[in-house]
This record gives structure tokens, sequence and C-alpha cells, in this order.
């Protein structure tokens, strides 16, 4: 699809969101400063796991769009919410996943964001919910995104927020053997249940990752599902939703993305889901980390709010094409070019 029906097709949801356009052109911005220990990390800015909580109890009262559902709970007791909006068997099923790894934010601040604009009950939302059912799970990680874990976090800069769940087990691991109540509860209580037909899996990852063999850094990278036993046609898919977001965020002149280099195991979710079920899936890792024991890996504060709205944007852009059946005319093309990722000291998903 050519970028400048994209921009077109995308305006009237950006305007009813609230987020403004911007033409390209403007220099990238969302790559954002290095923590390099010289920076305070103040992440008591993010949503706690109190705060989200309250939040989505809140917008479930006042809305009828929004649907919140309680799917199970953590290692430490914690409920694991579910935001569903629409529910007609009839229309395509999408998922956003956020934090995994409890120390990657950002994404879970812009699902937030997210789902807000959905229980707008503006006009725009309105139609685009008549056509596509949306699932948002804001926070898998819950536990370590509160720090609330079996094991010291004395080496991590902010000494907050950690990768592992509360047992140390990396969730985005665990999608064959389910030995984690948060893994298992979304596979038997979200995927079995509600079948998506695509799922974005929004991480972070190091803050030095950089396009290709240039020293442009990168505000975000995405891969497809690499497993061999993935059907070619659900590759294809995942690879035209991966097109969406990429002429998204190229398109507002913030962000820019490389090809993220992982793996092909399916007890990652990219893999996995795409193989076990037959859902288009979408790695989408965007830069930087709230916390971390490498300060390699976590960012400074000043552009949080890019990033926050790199992924709004683009779970908006992308509800909207599976909505309106445009997504199945997307020209997958781009991917043979798309500069991988390099200088990438991340955990790989």
């Amino acid at each position: 699809m050519k970028k400048k029906l994209m921009i077109g097709a995308l305006s009237s949801v950006l305007v009813a969101s609230g987020i403004s356009y911007t033409a390209p052109g403007v220099s990238v911005l969302a790559d954002g400063p290095d923590y390099k220990g010289n920076e305070t990390i103040k992440n008591e800015r993010l949503h706690s796991y109190e705060e989200m909580a309250n939040m989505l109890q809140h917008l479930d009262q006042k809305s009828d769009a929004l649907s919140l559902e309680v799917f199970g709970q953590s290692v430490k007791g914690r409920d694991l919410y579910l935001a569903k909006f629409g529910n007609n068997e009839d229309n395509p099923t999408v998922l956003y996943l956020t934090q995994q790894h409890g120390n990657e934010t950002l994404t879970t601040e812009g699902a937030l964001q997210f789902i807000k604009q959905l229980t707008s009950n503006s006009k725009e939302v309105k139609e685009l919910l008549e056509n596509v059912n949306i699932l948002v799970v804001p926070r898998l990680n819950v536990d370590g995104a509160e720090g609330d874990v079996d094991f010291s976090l004395d080496d991590y800069v902010a000494g907050t927020h950690t990768r592992y769940n509360a047992n140390g087990v990396d969730l985005n691991r665990d999608h064959v053997d389910r030995n984690q109540p948060e893994t298992r509860a979304l596979h038997e209580n979200v995927l079995q249940e509600y079948m998506p037909d695509y799922m974005i899996d929004l991480h972070h990852q190091g803050a030095e990752t950089t396009l290709g063999d240039t020293d442009e850094l990168v505000s975000g990278s995405i891969l497809y599902p690499t497993n061999e036993e993935v059907d070619p046609e659900v590759v294809e898919k995942s690879k035209q939703l991966g097109a969406v977001l990429y002429n998204t965020v190229e398109s507002r002149g913030f962000g820019t993305l490389s090809k993220y280099i992982g793996g092909s195991a399916q007890t990652i979710s990219r893999n996995g889901l795409a193989a076990e079920y037959g859902i288009a899936t979408l790695l989408f890792e965007m830069r930087g980390m709230a916390d971390h024991y490498r300060e390699d890996y976590v960012l400074g504060q000043k552009s949080n709010g890019y990033l926050i709205k790199q992924a709004v944007i683009s779970l908006e852009a992308t509800a909207k094409v599976i909505a309106d059946g445009s997504i199945e005319e997307v020209d997958t093309s781009f991917w043979d070019t798309l500069p991988e990722s390099s200088y990438n000291r991340s955990e790989s998903e």
C-alpha cells in the first residue's frame, strides 16, 4: 500500500483520538537519551499496578463499549486484566499484548491511552468497533512490573522493574510448557477463548540498536514469525501487519524502525502462537527499558512521550486497517529491503 494512501486512511482516527498529525520530514525524536548513569530515572511517572487497575475499572464503569475481564492471577495473586471491545463473531479480532517483561513499560502506557480513546464514544470509534473486535492485555507481568519478586533487584539501575515474573521466569519463553500462571491464563482464557486473528506483541529492546550498518539509532524494531512450522499464509498476514505499522511510524517523522533479529523457537509468543493457533503475529520492540541490571538497556526520560505516541498510533492504525479489510491489500515487499537491527545488545524479545 502506498504511504500516501495509508496516511489518508489514518487521518480521521488520529484526529478523533486527539493526536495531531505531523507531516514527514522532521528529525527523528524518539531515539531519546541513553541513561549512562547520569540521569534520574523517574519510574514513578509510570502507572503502578494499582493506578492501572483503578483506571481500567473507572473506564469500564463509564463506557458501554468496554468490557473489562479478569482472566487470571499472577504468582503473587494480582489480577490479570483484559480490555475487550466488540463481540461480533463475524468480525476479525486483534489482540494487543504488552509487558510480558515487567521492565518494558512504555508500550503499556500506550495501550492504556489506546483503551481510553476507545471509550470516547466518538463517531469514528463507534464505526471502528462495528467492524473489529479489539482485545488488549495491558500488562501480563504484573509482579515484575512492581518489583514484587522472589529475587534481588539490587543490581538494577532503579531497582523497581524486572524482566522476569516473581518466580524468576521469562514469560516470553513459556508459551509451550506454560508453567507460569500468567502464560497459562493467557492461553486458556484469552487465546483459546477468543481465538484472535491478529496479535501484536509489544516489547522494548536495548537503547543502542541501530539501523543496519549505520550509526542511526532506531525507535523500534519489528519482526514476523520465523518458526518453520508456521503456515506461509499466516506469515504473509503477519508481514502485512508489520507493513502497516512500519508505514505508520515512518510517515510521522519522529521514529524509524529496523528489522529485528530474533529466534525461531516456539516458546516465543511471536512464533508459538502463530504455529499453534494460526494467529498472524508481529513483534514490535520499542527503544529502551525502564530498568535493568545493564545500564546500556535503560533509556532516559526525555523521549518517553514520543515513544508512547509511537505505540498509540501503531495500535490505532493496525486496528483500522483490520476493521476496513484494507490490510489484505497491503504490499509486504518493504521487508526485502528493511535494514536489520545492528549493535543490538538487548535480551532478544
